[in-house]
């Protein structure tokens, strides 16, 4: 398994999980449980620490892929640099969720502004990696990048 595969392997763990901790949050705010909100906080911890060697990956796999005939750098650039953002919002975001796990410790109830906060902030990092996601597919997917046409001969879903 070289840096490529493990990048591609892991990189889905912060982008479904994001999502995923982003619903469960929601649920637990809804229903105002105590219990699912800490659960919440202590998925947006991992999440966070499984985007570490996410990011970690990224650098030895741009390497490897710049190898490979047919890339355009130009993808690459744009992934890094959405990467670079998602990556710093997803810690943040786990530091605010750490930070509420420690004041929740004692059975004291998670502040309203620190409920919002984490709301709005996991909204914001699963945005920030679904984009992220889609730049890096467009490295290597032609067939995802909408400024490029389809190429010539291909068939379009309008034709019969």
């Amino acid at each position: 398994m070289n840096p490529v595969h493990l990048h591609l392997l892991l990189n889905h763990l912060p982008v479904v999980g994001t999502a995923f901790t982003l619903v469960l949050l929601l649920v637990a705010l809804a229903k105002n449980s105590a219990e699912l909100k800490r659960v919440s906080l202590a998925f947006l911890v991992l999440v966070a620490l499984l985007a570490v060697p996410v990011y970690l990956t990224g650098e030895p796999a741009e390497e490897l892929v710049m190898q490979l005939e047919g890339i355009d750098e130009s993808f690459i650039e744009r992934h890094q640099g959405a990467a670079q953002w998602a990556f710093g919002a997803q810690v943040a975001l786990g530091v605010l969720a750490l930070a509420g796990l420690f004041v929740t410790r004692q059975s004291k109830p998670l502040p309203k502004w620190c409920a919002g906060a984490l709301l709005a902030l996991a909204l914001l990092v699963s945005g920030l990696m679904a984009r992220t996601a889609n730049l890096g597919g467009q490295i290597r997917h032609p067939e995802i990048r909408a400024s490029q046409p389809p190429a010539a001969g291909a068939h379009r879903p309008d034709e019969r």
